[in-house]
């Protein structure tokens, strides 16, 4: 990452870690260019050299959630269940932990491409060691993914939910029983 400092000898005031770091200080989501300038002590042009704008940032900070909540193992045909739960236990832990960023991930937005086509990677490739093939593995995804984020986002959003939402436990639970899905069930006919 592009480090600059203020002179010979001396320690880089900016860096793409510190602007993470001062980032996951307050709500993500309600983040502004100019708070992160004031957290870091740093003017707000200084910011825009290292990043382009507001989502640059957000783009370092998923960056480094996926790092953080992605299992160093590969998942496999016996453990691909729980290699999933795992994942799905340290998003709710890493996401709930900072304030907003669930309720941010839930939102529709462009979601930083490299960082989430990893996690999509792995998660298929869970899916593909459950046997699934690839259009299978690849709609998994997808329920998988989008099923974690919006009970992360309702209950870490307080989108109303509260105290009457699903426990994760029992939520995640109830999702991974049935996925990979091989057979859709067919639900009426006037479709």
């Amino acid at each position: 990452m592009k480090q600059t400092g203020t002179g010979p000898g001396r320690p880089p005031r900016l860096s793409h870690e510190r602007i993470v770091e001062a980032a996951l200080q307050g709500d993500v989501a309600t983040l502004t260019m100019r708070e992160l300038a004031t957290r870091l002590g740093v003017s707000h042009s200084s910011l825009y050299r290292w990043v382009p704008d507001r989502n640059g940032v957000l783009d370092l900070v998923s960056e480094v959630m996926v790092e953080r909540v992605l299992p160093a193992e590969e998942p496999g045909p016996d453990d691909w269940r729980q290699w999933l739960a795992r994942l799905a236990w340290a998003m709710h832990d890493e996401f709930l932990s900072v304030p907003g960023y669930a309720a941010h991930v839930a939102r529709p937005h462009r979601h930083h491409a490299e960082s989430f086509g990893r996690l999509k990677g792995k998660v298929v490739a869970a899916f593909r060691a459950a046997g699934a093939d690839m259009e299978q593995a690849e709609q998994s995804w997808y329920v998988f993914g989008l099923g974690v984020v919006q009970w992360l986002g309702a209950t870490g959003g307080d989108l109303g939910l509260g105290n009457s939402a699903p426990r994760f436990d029992l939520y995640l639970d109830t999702l991974l029983r049935g996925l990979p899905t091989r057979t859709p069930i067919e639900y009426g006919q006037g479709r």
